[in-house]
């Protein structure tokens, strides 16, 4: 939902989580042209495949849910890997690391909140990677 967000700028609250897609688009950043594909993984993934697709990407936005403590668990485990695939000599351009951003999503859902804007805010101050909770 957030990727169709970012492409459309309409949210479509009827998708297929489970369904992995490609996403092209091109939008202008500070007056540049810039072309994105965007991997939206379905997030069921075994090792080798999210390892595969961390290789991958040349940017990384890391997303949880903030209605479900299981996948904000999931965040400091995939900006290891991350980082510790990104940094191997054997990639091209080895160390030098990706732009990660941690998101928590759904923040409109206070009732349902099962991880805190806090935690979320500790643990980006951990990894020193920037941190942000959305709708």
């Amino acid at each position: 939902a957030l990727t169709v967000r970012f492409i459309t700028r309409r949210f479509i609250g009827d998708y297929d989580p489970t369904l992995e897609m490609i996403y092209r688009h091109v939008a202008v950043i500070d007056g540049e042209m810039v072309h994105f594909e965007i991997l939206d993984t379905a997030g069921q993934e075994d090792s080798l495949q999210i390892e595969e697709k961390i290789k991958w990407g040349d940017g990384f936005a890391v997303v949880y849910s903030v209605t479900d403590r299981c996948s904000f668990d999931e965040v400091m485990r995939l900006c290891f890997l991350i980082n510790h695939l990104h940094a191997s000599p054997k990639r091209s351009g080895g160390g030098d690391q990706p732009p990660v951003v941690i998101v928590g999503n759904k923040k409109d859902l206070q009732f349902d909140r099962m991880v805190s804007t806090e935690d979320g805010e500790n643990l980006s101050k951990a990894l020193k990677l920037p941190f942000y909770e959305i709708s």
